[in-house]
């Protein structure tokens, strides 16, 4: 399930969108990505093209299972490394532009030792 970094962008935008505002739409993609709706356009047809999302009519956007399954994998390595560089003394807003920089990659099993090594010092 290897997909472009900025896929993985998109689909973890879709997500926090949805848990922040109970539905997805283009232009509060473009706005939390910072993006023009063009970009916006061009990459929701791409996702679902590869189904990744579905669309409705009315352009409300939904992730589909395995769009889900990689929003919810991306999300879950941003939480952690941002959690794990501020425990390491990184000031938050560093340690969330880093954990962008990093969770798309760091491997999985670079990934798994920070958080063994996260839960060791708990």
């Amino acid at each position: 399930m290897k997909i472009q970094k900025a896929a993985e962008d998109y689909l973890e935008a879709m997500l926090m969108l949805k848990e922040k505002k109970g539905y997805i739409r283009s232009i509060d993609i473009a706005q939390m990505l910072n993006v023009t709706k063009p970009s916006v356009t061009y990459s929701t047809k791409r996702l679902r093209e590869n189904g990744y999302i579905t669309m409705d009519r009315d352009g409300a956007i939904t992730l589909t299972e395995s769009g889900m399954e990689i929003a919810l994998n991306i999300y879950n390595r941003h939480k952690t490394l941002i959690e794990f560089f501020m425990k390491l003394g990184v000031p938050e807003d560093i340690a969330r532009e880093d954990a962008c920089k990093v969770e798309h990659d760091i491997s999985e099993e670079t990934f798994e030792a920070i958080c063994r090594h996260a839960e060791s010092r708990n």
